[in-house]
C-alpha cells in the first residue's frame, strides 16, 4: 500500500467537477469523486476536506447572472454550492464514509454552521468535512474560500481538482503546443497570470507558504496518487528566487 505525503488536505472542486454533458450534477461523476475520497480516508488515513463550487448550476459572475445585483447573484451561486456539498455527502455516505456539511451561511436544516474548532474536530474523528457558501459574504469566490479553510484547519496542502493534468502558458483545448508546468512558484504564477487560483487566494497562499497541487480530477486513483507524493500534475510553492548578485549586474 502506497504511504500518504500529507496528512490533512483540502481539496477545492469547481462546480463543473459535478456535471457531464447532459445533467448539471451527474451520479456517475459524484460517485467517481466519492469512491477516490473514501478510498484515501480508509485506506491512508488521510483527514479531508472539501471546498466545492457552484458554477455547474449557478455563477454570480456568469451570463445568466446579467441584470441582477452582484451580491443577489453571488448568494444565489453560495446557495449552489450548498446543493453540489449535499450530493457529496449523500455518495460518500452510501459508499461508508461519514460526512459532515458546514456551510458559511446558516442553513440548520442542511448543514452545520461553520465552526473551526468542530470542522476540526471531525476530521480528527476521521470524517470527511465539506464545506459550503463559499466564506459566506459575495465578492469572495470559492478559491479564496479554499485557501481560507486550508488555513484554518491547518491543511499540508490545497488539492485542486480541474479537467486537465495540470496548468498550462495557454488552453491545452484550443493550442495543440501548450506547454504543462510540473511546477511553479507564486511568484511566477502571480507575473504570467495563470489561472491556478483567484489572485486572493493565491496571495493567501503564498503568504503562509500552503502548497498547491494542481491535477486531473476524473482519472481513477489520482486524488491518491497527489496525496502520496507522486509526481503528477503541478505543484505551486514557495521557493524562493537565487539571491540577487550585485556583481552580476554591473558585469
Amino acid at each position: 500500500m502506497s504511504e500518504a505525503k500529507y496528512k490533512r488536505v483540502l481539496l477545492k472542486l469547481s462546480g463543473e467537477a459535478f456535471a457531464d454533458s447532459e445533467n448539471s450534477i451527474s451520479p456517475l461523476r459524484v460517485g467517481s469523486i466519492a469512491s477516490q475520497l473514501v478510498d484515501v480516508a480508509e485506506n491512508l488515513r488521510v483527514e479531508i476536506a472539501v471546498v466545492v463550487g457552484g458554477g455547474n448550476i449557478f455563477r454570480g459572475t456568469s451570463p445568466q447572472a446579467a441584470g441582477l445585483d452582484r451580491s443577489s447573484a453571488d448568494n444565489m451561486g453560495m446557495l449552489a454550492t450548498v446543493i453540489n456539498a449535499l450530493a457529496l455527502s449523500d455518495a460518500c455516505e452510501k459508499r461508508g464514509l461519514p460526512t459532515r456539511v458546514q456551510s458559511a451561511v446558516t442553513m440548520e436544516a442542511l448543514a452545520e454552521p461553520y465552526i473551526r474548532r468542530r470542522a476540526i474536530r471531525h476530521l480528527e474523528k476521521g470524517r470527511l468535512v465539506i464545506f459550503a457558501a463559499g466564506l459566506g459574504a459575495p465578492y469572495f469566490s470559492t478559491d479564496t474560500a479554499a485557501a481560507q479553510r486550508a488555513l484554518d484547519i491547518g491543511a499540508e496542502a490545497i488539492l485542486k481538482g480541474t479537467k486537465v493534468d495540470g496548468v498550462y502558458d495557454r488552453d491545452p483545448a484550443v493550442h495543440a503546443s501548450a506547454r504543462r508546468y510540473d511546477s511553479l512558484t507564486y511568484y511566477e504564477v502571480q507575473v504570467a497570470g495563470l489561472k491556478v487560483m483567484d489572485e486572493t487566494a493565491v496571495s493567501l497562499c503564498k503568504d503562509n507558504d500552503l502548497p498547491i497541487l494542481v491535477f486531473e480530477l476524473l482519472v481513477e486513483g489520482n486524488i491518491r496518487r497527489v496525496v502520496c507524493g507522486e509526481a503528477i500534475g503541478t505543484l505551486v510553492h514557495g521557493a524562493r528566487p537565487a539571491p540577487y548578485d550585485a556583481s552580476e549586474a554591473n558585469s
